[in-house]
């Protein structure tokens, strides 16, 4: 999407280059450095118009000029070093939009490693050159492209790393040319004094060959200058990383370093940053500094031990404030409320005491009224019936009260009495009923065998019992029709008891229903009171009961209703006729005690 308002001069460039011929386009692409170098650094206008240039796709086309052979373009290396300072200041504090995922992750590392590239073209040209003006002028655009190429990585930090992994900045980096090597030296030392870390990120291949080449350059090079840039970068990287300092110190590959280096010259320009170190590949030194690195960790590990307490804690303190003010607030209302209550107790001792002033009052003008009215002499007789009434109220309070105390101390024996009453009705009843099922289910054990002694005790006493009642002889007949006459009997004993025992359960729970609907009874309310169903529990299903308690009404009605001349002469035992049309009516409607409607 294109944005509005644009730039007319990006507009204009931007359809030149649309309508150009390829050859033609680096050199119309170079209007826009005019345009940037016009506009203030850091205001709006200058991102706007970085906006504008990256939404026509300009910053691409430098792209692409930049990636084609440098003896194809218009210009040659001045048109090249120009375009590499128009990319790095339009993509510096560029705000991509929509496009940043493909502006961060593919724009700008292509950006830098087309820098590093150029670079490499311009080493090689730099090395192959024989003129002096040749090689001074290709210096002089290297140095524009590594300047481009800082820029770049100065407002993008996360290319750093892609730079130090680069094979073309490893080429650059192993130059055997001074001037080549110490402007690639110096852009390494700005790289790391910007962000250091990312020296630690790399692969560990690539970090070696960064130290290897540095150290190489170092002892092997004669130029004060890039072994004074070569010191302050190793001096930069121990210093600044324990882990690299650790391995110059105990790594085989760099074993006899620290004797070489104290073996340099003093007299130097960089003999200061030479002992500095020296002084920290010594053994103390690195003793302090594993020392140091133990306690950087204990302090990392006790932060992280103590951030995850203060996080716990923290998650905690939401629960507690609520607590806390939850505990507040009952209190104060506790407080509230004790206070209401101490009113209330003193607003009702006053009306007390108003009352009974009031009340002392009134007595005293009702005797002094009594006295007007009174005859003098009955006097004497008004005050004693005083006392008498008073004396009798006194007497009836104090009853009361001691009786009414009497009764809260034996209510609870009396309630402990009558469940221990109903646990022993109940208990007792479980027994019986399981002696009951006992009897009635009991499997038949047979008689006991009978031994010769028994036989001859229970024959005597046979022949004595026939000896002293001698019966009127039987024939075998009339016996045998008394046997089975006895057997019937029996029989229809045993058969009639089951029936006398559920009949016996059914007296029972009839009697229990009866004093169950008695007891509701009492504790029914009366029919002012009664609300909703109420009425409805106390319908009976029995139409005999419904109609007795019907003609039991009206009875009691027409006595209540008839004149008493014609109550002259009735007992209370007699009994009054009533129409059976008028008992003729739902029964279910008649306010009896004992069942639920069916």
């Amino acid at each position: 999407m294109k944005p509005t308002g644009t730039d007319p001069r990006i507009l204009s460039i931007a359809a030149e280059v649309a309508k150009s011929p390829e050859q033609n386009v680096p050199v119309i692409l170079l209007k826009l450095k005019e345009i940037i170098n016009i506009t203030p650094l850091g205001s709006s206008e200058l991102k706007k118009i970085k906006q504008d240039i990256y939404c026509y796709d300009l910053i691409q086309y430098c792209l692409l000029v930049l990636s084609q052979d440098c003896s194809r373009i218009q210009g040659g290396w001045t048109t090249i070093s120009q375009l590499t300072q128009i990319l790095s200041h339009c993509c510096v504090g560029l705000e991509p939009g929509e496009d940043a995922e493909e502006f961060y992750n593919e724009l700008l590392p292509s950006a830098a490693e087309n820098f590093l590239f150029l670079g490499r073209q311009l080493q090689t040209c730099f090395i192959n050159a024989v003129k002096a003006e040749e090689k001074d002028e290709l210096l002089h655009f290297f140095q524009i492209v590594t300047d481009s190429l800082f820029w770049l990585l100065g407002g993008h930090v996360e290319l750093i790393q892609n730079v130090l992994q680069s094979d073309n900045f490893l080429h650059l980096l192993q130059a055997d040319n001074v001037q080549i090597g110490s402007a690639v030296m110096m852009m390494l030392q700005n790289i790391l004094q910007i962000n250091s870390g990312d020296l630690l990120r790399i692969g560990r291949k690539a970090l070696y060959s960064i130290l290897d080449e540095v150290i190489f350059k170092l002892f092997s090079t004669p130029s004060p200058v890039i072994r004074s840039t070569a010191t302050k970068l190793l001096l930069l990287m121990a210093e600044s990383h324990q882990e690299i300092l650790i391995l110059l110190r105990q790594s085989t590959c760099y074993k006899g370093l620290r004797s070489l280096l104290s073996k340099q010259e003093t007299g130097t320009e960089f003999s200061q940053e030479l002992r500095q170190l020296v002084g920290l590949l010594s053994p103390t030194v690195c003793q302090e500094v594993e020392e140091q690195k133990l306690h950087q960790a204990a302090c990392l590990i006790q932060a992280y031990w103590k951030g995850f307490q203060t996080r716990k804690r923290l998650k905690k303190l939401p629960s507690a404030v609520i607590a806390l003010q939850r505990s507040f607030r009952s209190k104060r209302t506790k407080m509230f409320l004790e206070i209401n209550r101490q009113k209330e107790e003193e607003d009702l001792k006053l009306r007390l005491q108003l009352q009974r002033q009031r009340a002392m009052r009134l007595s005293r003008e009702l005797r002094l009224s009594m006295l007007e009215i009174v005859h003098p002499g009955q006097v004497e007789k008004h005050y004693r019936e005083m006392e008498e009434k008073s004396a009798l109220i006194i007497q009836k309070h104090w009853r009361g009260y001691r009786e009414r105390k009497n009764f809260h101390q034996q209510r609870q024996s009396l309630t402990e009495y009558k469940a221990a009453v109903t646990l022993q009705r109940a208990a007792l009843k479980f027994l019986a009923k399981c002696h009951k099922k006992k009897k009635l289910f009991a499997p038949w054990r047979g008689l006991q065998e009978l031994t010769d002694a028994r036989r001859i005790e229970l024959k005597q006493q046979v022949d004595d019992y026939v000896r002293r009642h001698l019966g009127s002889p039987m024939s075998d007949v009339v016996s045998r029709e008394l046997h089975a006459q006895a057997q019937e009997r029996l029989q229809h004993y045993f058969m009639g008891r089951a029936m006398e025992e559920r009949a016996q359960q059914h007296r029972e729970a009839l009697m229990a229903q009866i004093s169950t609907n008695v007891e509701q009874l009492m504790k029914a309310p009366s029919l002012k009171e009664a609300e909703g169903k109420e009425p409805e529990l106390f319908l009976s299903r029995s139409r005999p009961v419904a109609a007795k308690a019907k003609q039991a009404h009206l009875t009691t009605l027409k006595h209540i209703q008839a004149p008493w001349w014609k109550k002259l002469g009735e007992e209370s035992g007699d009994e009054i006729d009533v129409p059976k049309d008028e008992l003729s009516v739902e029964l279910e409607t008649l306010f009896i005690g004992g069942t639920k409607p069916p």
